[in-house]
């Protein structure tokens, strides 16, 4: 099981990678978005915000998220690990349910290119 150290690592990695994309994946992730991440075995929530390519982490909390962030994220700390690293693809673990998004459609139309 990953450690928050380690999940807060992969959300760092994952925001170096956006910062660092390219074209339509970076188009993709130019939002200004808050955004949270439930980790759920570990049952916290990174909590920040998607802006100009990078994530900024501002706060982790115990539990679901206290607030209805405008992109949201819900995955075990392994599978974030695993995503960020390259082990787990985004789009199948999201359609088998594995990872939960949920934003507003304009951004899910717009964050279909980093899936």
């Amino acid at each position: 099981m990953a450690t928050m150290q380690e999940c807060r690592g992969a959300l760092d990695r994952l925001s170096d990678n956006l910062a660092r994309a390219e074209g339509d994946v970076h188009a993709a992730a130019a939002l200004d978005r808050s955004l949270s991440c439930h980790i759920t075995d570990l049952d916290a929530t990174f909590v920040g915000r998607l802006r100009d390519g990078r994530i900024a982490v501002l706060d982790t909390v115990p539990g679901p998220p206290r607030d209805k962030a405008q992109i949201r994220l819900a995955m075990t700390g392994d599978d974030l690990v695993a995503m960020v690293g390259g082990e787990l693809n985004f789009a199948k673990a999201w359609a088998s349910g594995r990872v939960r998004l949920e934003a507003g459609f304009r951004d899910l139309l717009r964050l279909r290119a980093l899936l």
